[in-house]
């Protein structure tokens, strides 16, 4: 890596992205949502699929220029034969036609984990490291955007800020920054509600991580039953007994739900190991209290409290994905809620893939994923972008 604190980077090969898109799926989740549409359209659905993936490559960029660059060396392609550069208008026209109930359906179906044994950074203790967080992003000023999702007040609270806001809440897979599940709302929303949505992508082969925003005791027993290990750090204002002190210096204590009566008898108290440690940096010092399903004799409270570090991957995945991608101060593209969400689902599947063509080339470099330029590994994909809709690993490319 060197002296200098640089991360490295690599011409990275474009068909792991393509793998993570095949035509057969794209077709099938459009079938699915009934979105399949004439096959004699000037712009199919398949090929409108693969631009909105595109608009989230290049949030900045016009859709008809997007366009333009995924037809610019195709245009010989059996499949894409016949599609001409269309106006902003008609695109438009055609997302709205197009919804964003497949680009969901899309993520979900193809948004898995794809660290492998030899990927390095993404085990604990045979654990596949998983986290959880949730941000924000700002659209187009539109009263439509402003009443389906409406907007954060100023820190003087005397008037609303300058654009409505989406929140979300995403689930990563730590060493390789790869979403895996994702839900989004207005900014009203909880976080804690948004992530009820996507806890059911954890499973007993996880470890999750996420701060103390996330906590509360029915979330923690909705990720349990999941049969998840979970490292959870824990607000101050939740009271926790030392049972048992444990000779790593962690100890034993219990969460409740905070109810009384008969609704306390049905939400039992639950066992739970704590690690409390204390960080310092420059003049600050910060105290934290995580608690754990893992056992001393799984992880030391050292181990623990180091690991705990491993959360900011999400916070590194979530500003790639929010600046790097979208870009400094780019809203996302649309005036319309349900084209905000479809273009969400894009910005997604966009990063996605990124990933997905990052791991690849850390696996033939042996090295760890999270240490490839992302802002480099982006670059090349935009410049090679016509291959997305070139071929399809499937062998199914061609449309009839």
């Amino acid at each position: 890596m060197g002296g200098h604190g640089k991360r490295e980077v690599l011409l990275l090969d474009f068909d792991a992205m393509t793998t993570a898109f095949p035509l057969r799926d794209v077709e099938g989740v459009l079938e699915a949502t009934g979105r399949m549409g004439h096959r004699n359209r000037k712009l199919p659905a398949p090929m409108l699929v693969y631009l909105v993936i595109s608009l989230g490559l290049m949030v900045s960029t016009g859709a008809k220029e997007v366009l333009r660059r995924l037809l610019d060396k195709i245009r010989t392609r059996e499949w894409i034969a016949g599609v001409a550069v269309a106006s902003e208008a008609a695109i438009c026209k055609a997302r709205k036609r197009i919804g964003f109930e497949p680009f969901k359906e899309l993520f979900e179906q193809v948004a898995r984990p794809i660290a492998t044994r030899a990927t390095r950074g993404a085990w604990f203790h045979g654990r596949r490291l998983v986290s959880l967080d949730g941000s924000t992003l700002q659209v187009q000023d539109s009263s439509a955007n402003e009443q389906a999702f409406g907007r954060p007040q100023t820190a003087k609270a005397t008037r609303p800020a300058a654009y409505p806001m989406i929140r979300f809440v995403m689930l990563i897979e730590n060493g390789t920054r790869a979403p895996l599940a994702a839900a989004m709302d207005g900014y009203s929303t909880s976080e804690v509600a948004l992530a009820r949505q996507v806890i059911g992508g954890l499973d007993k082969k996880m470890l999750c991580l996420a701060d103390r925003l996330f906590y509360s005791y029915d979330l923690w027993v909705q990720a349990v039953a999941r049969g998840t290990d979970l490292l959870w750090r824990i607000p101050s204002y939740v009271k926790l007994s030392r049972l048992k002190v444990l000779p790593d210096g962690s100890y034993l204590s219990e969460i409740h739900s905070g109810k009384k009566g008969k609704a306390a008898r049905l939400a039992p108290r639950l066992s739970v190991r704590v690690v409390e440690f204390t960080i310092k940096v420059g003049s600050e010092i910060e105290h934290y209290r995580l608690i754990t399903t893992l056992s001393a004799q799984t992880a030391t409270a050292m181990e623990l409290a180091r690991l705990y570090a491993e959360r900011w991957q999400i916070e590194t995945a979530l500003n790639e994905m929010k600046t790097w991608l979208r870009g400094h101060r780019i809203l996302l593209r649309s005036r319309l809620p349900e084209l905000v969400k479809q273009d969400f689902y894009g910005l997604l599947l966009a990063y996605y893939g990124m990933r997905c063509l990052i791991h690849e080339g850390a696996l033939e470099e042996k090295i760890e994923p999270t240490s490839i330029s992302f802002l480099h590994a982006l670059n090349v994909v935009i410049r090679r972008l016509p291959e997305i809709v070139s071929f399809s690993p499937s062998g199914q490319a061609a449309l009839p």
